[in-house]
């Protein structure tokens, strides 16, 4: 098992940037793909990046690509989004979650932390 805690989360003004982590505790989060969601307000949680667990290559939406950045420190056990440009349509709140096949499917998820919420204003 693994526990999963998201931080860093907050308000932004469009065009700024913020650090998101998810801190994993019970299991290396290199033994799993580390995906992040995230969820708008009356909007359907939707895939943002994952990095694998072998070889650590990383996948994004087309939404994020070139804006937003995933990374892990395997010494602290934690993964990072690097969220730059920010745009008030990535206002949403964001969750770290783990599984060991990936994909972009939430439901196939099994391991989340409690999210982080992220609000970029105009």
């Amino acid at each position: 098992q693994v526990q999963l805690v998201e931080s860093g989360g907050g308000l932004v003004q469009a065009g700024g940037s913020l650090r998101l982590s998810c801190a994993a505790s019970g299991r290396t989060c290199s033994s799993y793909t580390m995906t992040w969601f995230r969820q708008a307000p009356g909007k359907e949680r939707e895939f943002v990046a994952a990095i694998r667990r072998s070889g650590g290559s990383t996948s994004y939406a087309d939404s994020v690509k070139g804006r937003f950045t995933i990374s892990r420190d395997n010494s602290k056990n934690t993964i990072y989004l690097q969220m730059n440009r920010l745009k008030p349509e990535d206002t949403a709140v964001y969750y770290c979650a783990a599984n060991v096949l990936g994909g972009s499917d939430f439901s196939s998820y099994y391991y989340w932390g409690q999210g982080t919420q992220v609000t970029v204003s105009s």
